[in-house]
């Protein structure tokens, strides 16, 4: 199955159809009169369909296992055509598209079960996904395209030369995928002025975002904080609390992390965690979602 670790948990809403097709009037009207002999139709089929849509990574193999948290069925019949729409939701990592298409397929294959003794030219017409909502890409096209960076790597060691950098460079490759232009990537100490100098000039030089990797731990020289903080003109606590509660779902020492998000100006500044997997996930908690802000911070500006 694909890899859906890294994704964020967001509703997800998928609506199917499937066409029943029949051959006379004869068959709708024992289907609204409910004197089909195996049933009701609507019912039962409805209940297959339930039973069906929770069972689809039983049958097909790459789909995952999932909670299904709501399902509906309606129906809606046009001369000899019976048009099912198939609901499914669910609050997960992964769409229900293919779980909707699953469900109402199994309705229209009970519905022609039981009408098949009273029936012989029923058909199965236009099983297809009608609509989906939810994940990354209900909101791509609300990003502006236009956002400028700079990434800043805080480390004493690196700095001197005595390791190399990976955090950065995956900082920086997130930000290329949501189409985030870097402008300069910088690596300095672990020293205050520096670290509130660069925050100070990319602000004046108008850059929309500044991330900073490394100086958010608990040891005597991770003051990256304690740099931005006092010239920080508001903090953004749910960017830092989406940040952790991320990290914390994947590893137990996330919680240790002090990471930050506020504004410069309207200059967006977040300081992320050294640690190669510790930006890389502090990356696929908060974006694309993050670019949401410039519309807000600068949008008018730019509009």
């Amino acid at each position: 199955m694909v890899d859906i670790t890294n994704k964020n948990t967001t509703l997800r809403t998928a609506v199917a159809q499937a066409v029943v097709k029949v051959s006379k009037p004869e068959t709708i009207a024992a289907i609204k009169n409910d004197t089909v002999p195996k049933g009701n139709v609507f019912a039962m089929s409805k209940a297959a369909g339930l039973l069906g849509v929770k069972r689809t990574p039983d049958i097909l193999p790459d789909c995952h296992p999932l909670p299904i948290e709501f399902t509906s069925v309606e129906y809606k019949i046009n001369g000899l055509e019976i048009t099912v729409l198939f609901t499914v939701k669910t609050i997960y990592k992964t769409g229900v598209e293919v779980e909707a298409m699953h469900g109402a397929s199994v309705v229209a294959l009970n519905m022609y079960d039981m009408l098949k003794p009273i029936d012989k030219g029923i058909e199965i017409h236009n099983i297809k996904l009608l609509h989906k909502k939810g994940g990354k890409s209900d909101f791509r096209d609300t990003f502006r395209k236009d956002v400028t960076a700079a990434v800043v790597v805080c480390s004493d060691t690196i700095s001197a030369g005595h390791k190399e950098d990976k955090a950065g460079k995956a900082i920086i490759k997130k930000l290329e995928e949501c189409d985030v232009k870097v402008l300069e990537y910088v690596i300095i100490p672990d020293e205050k002025d520096t670290i509130q100098e660069k925050a100070k000039s990319y602000q004046k030089q108008g850059l929309d975002l500044v991330i900073y990797t490394g100086g958010t731990g608990l040891s005597g020289r991770d003051v990256t904080p304690e740099a931005l903080l006092p010239i920080l003109d508001r903090r953004i606590p749910g960017i830092e609390e989406a940040i952790r509660n991320y990290g914390q779902e994947r590893m137990p020492f996330a919680m240790l992390s002090r990471s930050v998000a506020g504004t410069l100006g309207d200059t967006l500044v977040l300081a992320l965690p050294g640690s190669t997997n510790g930006a890389k996930e502090s990356m696929d908690a908060i974006f694309p979602a993050v670019l949401h802000s410039f519309r807000i911070l600068k949008g008018a500006r730019h509009d």
